[in-house]
C-alpha cells in the first residue's frame, strides 16, 4: 500500500460470546448475572446514545437493520472522530458471542474514556492525545444483540445468535469444515456463508470501512490473537512480521508477558473455520485484524458459563475493565506506528486523509449496484464455490460416462445376440 494512503482506522467489535450448554435455565450450580455490576443490554445501548448525544462533537451513531428468511439484526455502530474534519478507519467489534458480557462494559468504558477522559489509574492521557486526532474509531458494543437476549433470560451458556447460529462460524474462509469434536449446538455455522444478518452487516461496514486494524473481542482467556483460526499457522511475509510485532509489544508493554500471543488456531488447542478475524485477513486485506480474549475463569466449571466467561465480583470487573481499555490506547500507539513504519498510512499532514461519514455504511449500501454486489459474493465464497462447481462436474461427467457405458455394452450384447440366436 502506498505511502500516501489514510491514516490507520480501527474497527472494534466487541463479541459477546455465549457457550450453550445442554440445560438453558439457571440451575443451582450457575452463577447468575451480577446484575448490580452489569448492564442489560437496553440499558447499556441507552447509555451509548446518550454518551453520544453528549459528545457530537467527536461521536456519531448509525444503527443498521437487516434480515433474512423472517429473522432480523439490528447493530450499532458508534464512530470516534477527534477531529471532524478528517476521518480515518479502525474497528472494534465487541458481544459477537451472547455469553460474554464483559466485552461489551469494555465497549462502553473505552467510549467513556475517549470522550469524557475517564480516569485510568497511574494513566496520563495527554500522552495518546496525539495518537487519538489520528484516528478514526468504530466500535460495534454489541454484535449480537438477539443472541445477548437469550442470556438474559436464563440461557447463560448460550453464544449463538438469536436463531441458534455461531456468528463466528458464518463467514466465508473455510466455512462449514468439522473438525471431529465438533460440536453442532456449540459452533452451527449456518445454512450458507453470510446466512446471518449480524455477519451480514459486519461484512458490509469492512467493506465501507477499510479499517486499517480490526480487533473481535471475545471472554474465555487472556490472549492476543493473530490470524488463522482455521488452521495452526500464522500468515508469511512481511504483515505476519508487522501483525506480531504489535502484539509482542503490546504484551510486554501491557501485560508483562503475561498473555498468549500467536494464531488463534496455533493457540488455543482447536481449530475454528469460517470466523471473521480470518476473513477479515483473507478476503478483506485488513493489514492488522486480531482477536482479544480478555477474561477467563479456568477454574469455573464447565456448566457455570457466566463465572467462566465474566468477573463476578466488582473489584474484578474494574480491573479487568480498566486493564483492557488501557491495552486498547497502546494498540492505538503501537499500532500507527508500526502501520507508518512500514509505510502502510501516510506520516504526512490530515490534509492527505480521506473523510468518511459517520452513515457510510448506509451510504454505500446504496450506491452498491446489483453487478457489484454479485461480483463481491462471488470474491467471497471463492475457492469454496469452485470447490462445489468442480464435485458437481465431475459427479456429472461419471454419471454420463456410466450412461454411455451401459449403452454401449447393451449394443454388444444385442449384436451378439443377433448372431448367435437360432
Amino acid at each position: 500500500m502506498a505511502a500516501s494512503s489514510p491514516v490507520p482506522s480501527l474497527l472494534l467489535t466487541l463479541a459477546l460470546a455465549l457457550t450453550v450448554a445442554a440445560a438453558g435455565k439457571i440451575s443451582a450450580l450457575r452463577t447468575p448475572i451480577s446484575r448490580d455490576i452489569y448492564h442489560s443490554s437496553d440499558s447499556l445501548l441507552r447509555e451509548i446514545k446518550a454518551l453520544v448525544a453528549r459528545h457530537s462533537d467527536k461521536l456519531s451513531m448509525d444503527t443498521i437493520t437487516t434480515s433474512n428468511k423472517g429473522y432480523s439484526a439490528d447493530l450499532l455502530v458508534v464512530t470516534f472522530n477527534h477531529v471532524k474534519e478528517s476521518v480515518d478507519n479502525g474497528s472494534k467489534s465487541f458481544g459477537q458471542h451472547g455469553r460474554e458480557l464483559i466485552t461489551s462494559e469494555v465497549a462502553l468504558r473505552l467510549l467513556y474514556i475517549l470522550t469524557e477522559k475517564r480516569k485510568i489509574a497511574g494513566v496520563d492521557f495527554s500522552s495518546f492525545e496525539r495518537v487519538l486526532e489520528n484516528l478514526v474509531i468504530k466500535v460495534v458494543p454489541m454484535e449480537n444483540w438477539n443472541g445477548r437476549k437469550r442470556v438474559e433470560e436464563g440461557e447463560l451458556c448460550d453464544r449463538r445468535n438469536g436463531r441458534g447460529v455461531d456468528l463466528n462460524r458464518n463467514w466465508s474462509v473455510d466455512w462449514g469444515k468439522k473438525e471431529k469434536d465438533y460440536d453442532p449446538y456449540e459452533e452451527n455455522p449456518g445454512i450458507a456463508p453470510f446466512s446471518e444478518p449480524e455477519a451480514q452487516i459486519m461484512r458490509e461496514l469492512s467493506r465501507s470501512f477499510k479499517p486499517h486494524i480490526w480487533v473481535n473481542v471475545h471472554s474465555g482467556m487472556e490472549a492476543l490473537f493473530m490470524p488463522y483460526d482455521h488452521k495452526n499457522t500464522t500468515p508469511n511475509g512481511a504483515s505476519a512480521h508487522l501483525m506480531r510485532s504489535v502484539l509482542e509489544n503490546l504484551n510486554h508493554r501491557h501485560f508483562q508477558d503475561s498473555c498468549l500471543v500467536g494464531s488463534g488456531g496455533g493457540s488455543v488447542g482447536y481449530l475454528a473455520h469460517g470466523t471473521t478475524t480470518d476473513y477479515m485477513y483473507d478476503i478483506a486485506k485488513v493489514p492488522m485484524p486480531f482477536t482479544f480474549e480478555i477474561y477467563g475463569d479456568e477454574k469455573a466449571s464447565t456448566d457455570d458459563c457466566f463465572k467462566m466467561f465474566n468477573p463476578v465480583d466488582k473489584t474484578t470487573f474494574d480491573r479487568v475493565i480498566n486493564k483492557w481499555c488501557m491495552a486498547f490506547l497502546i494498540l492505538f500507539e503501537e499500532g500507527l506506528r508500526n502501520l507508518r513504519d512500514a509505510q502502510i498510512v501516510s506520516r504526512d499532514t490530515l490534509d492527505n486523509w480521506v473523510p468518511i461519514g459517520g452513515d457510510v455504511v448506509e451510504r454505500n449500501v446504496a450506491r452498491k449496484t446489483a453487478r457489484e454486489r454479485r461480483k463481491l459474493e462471488g470474491l467471497d465464497l471463492g475457492m469454496q464455490e469452485l470447490r462445489t462447481y468442480f464435485r458437481l462436474f465431475m459427479l456429472s461427467t461419471f454419471l454420463l460416462m456410466f450412461m454411455f457405458c451401459t449403452r454401449i455394452s447393451k449394443n454388444r450384447n444385442r449384436d451378439s445376440g443377433n448372431v448367435f440366436d437360432p
